[in-house]
């Protein structure tokens, strides 16, 4: 997706600062744009600045500091009932004592819509989310899953341009979540409304999202597209978060171009790609993807880096199979490899050579 300007951008922070004490920042100086229509998730550990982002653009939270625009107006002074966003919580927040149609014709009623035309609206967002037959029902009679239906659908029924979503899926088990994440995203991109999502579920925002915010310590980190982020982080921070991966520490022996020659803690040399290094003589942690690995000799590609390493468990996995391994003077070096008919197993305690290419093997910041 191209680079959004927050000339163009329908949400916008502008040097965005929070804080709560008048001392610490909870967000720092973060500018953010995003166009019309995009599905964008806030993924980052707790305390890390995206809930606090995502309630200030409800306007639930007010901004220390810059300001919060939505299609090019200037939001941070009107209350969250004037912003036109709908809301969907991991609590569900329905009201218990309305059937599921009441709490549905709510956000309408607010709005002085008549009852034929909230009735229309309220059949119409129901079907969106297969819940057509449950309106006479209370929250109560309703499953956890049901329930996080109807909230979706309570935040879709007066069409709002925005939808922000808090841990939506966050209390439902691992198959209804990964039904929903599917489901939500199919909405999204056929009603063709913005989204901003907040989870610290690194697998939720990779298989969602059209762009995703890695949030750490109040700043934005990263901000690229799924397999951007997976497979080109910026910073060992990203590469550690987004997906398993492998680090080694070393210092920078030598830099030539695109090419980094590390010298690895272990005392082993390996050529890496220099992304957010220093100079020569300083701090590094290298990284590379556990699938990047191979130890079939007959599969090593041409120009691949080998090193020796020793087997310490081989686990059966159904579709792949992961191999711990003793590389370069650490026990936590993992491999993955497809469960493949011509696929070796391994024993532990065997000795093998293993191999990557140089250009998979990010040098990053210490």
């Amino acid at each position: 997706m191209a680079e959004t300007t927050n000339g163009d951008a329908f949400v916008a922070f502008e040097r965005v600062q929070k804080s709560y004490d008048g001392e610490t920042l909870v967000v720092k100086d973060l500018n953010l744009a995003m166009p019309k229509g995009e599905f964008l998730t806030m993924l980052g550990p707790s305390g890390s600045g995206k809930t606090t982002c995502l309630m200030m653009l409800a306007g639930f939270e007010t901004a220390t500091h810059g300001e919060i625009k939505l299609a090019g107006k200037p939001i941070n002074n009107i209350p969250p009932h004037k912003r036109g966003i709908g809301m969907v919580f991991q609590n569900y927040a329905l009201f218990p004592h309305m059937t599921v149609a009441e709490n549905l014709a709510f956000p309408l009623e607010v709005r002085g819509m008549g009852k034929s035309a909230r009735e229309e609206k309220i059949k119409n967002a129901l079907d969106m989310v297969q819940m057509g037959s449950f309106g006479g029902r209370r929250p109560a009679q309703l499953s956890g899953g049901q329930q996080q239906r109807i909230a979706l659908a309570r935040a879709l029924v007066f069409e709002p341009e925005l939808v922000l979503m808090d841990e939506p899926l966050g209390a439902l088990d691992k198959q209804l979540r990964e039904t929903l994440q599917f489901e939500i995203t199919n909405l999204a991109h056929e009603l063709g409304i913005t989204v901003v999502y907040v989870t610290h579920d690194q697998t939720e925002a990779l298989t969602m999202s059209d762009r995703v915010a890695v949030f750490d310590d109040g700043r934005i980190q990263q901000l690229a597209a799924p397999d951007v982020l997976y497979e080109a982080p910026e910073n060992s921070f990203v590469a550690q978060f987004i997906g398993e991966n492998n680090t080694f520490e070393g210092t920078v022996k030598e830099i030539r171009g695109e090419t980094c020659i590390v010298e690895l803690d272990g005392g082993e040399v390996i050529d890496a790609k220099p992304v957010n290094v220093g100079g020569v003589g300083e701090r590094t942690k290298v990284s590379i993807r556990p699938e990047r690995v191979e130890y079939n000799k007959d599969r090593l590609q041409e120009g691949a880096h080998t090193l020796k390493a020793e087997v310490l468990e081989f686990i059966y996995m159904g579709d792949i199979f992961r191999t711990r391994l003793r590389v370069a003077g650490r026990d936590d070096f993992v491999i993955k490899t497809r469960n493949a008919p011509d696929q070796v197993r391994l024993e532990p305690g065997s000795q093998i050579e293993i191999g990557w290419l140089p250009e998979d093997c990010r040098a990053l910041d210490a």
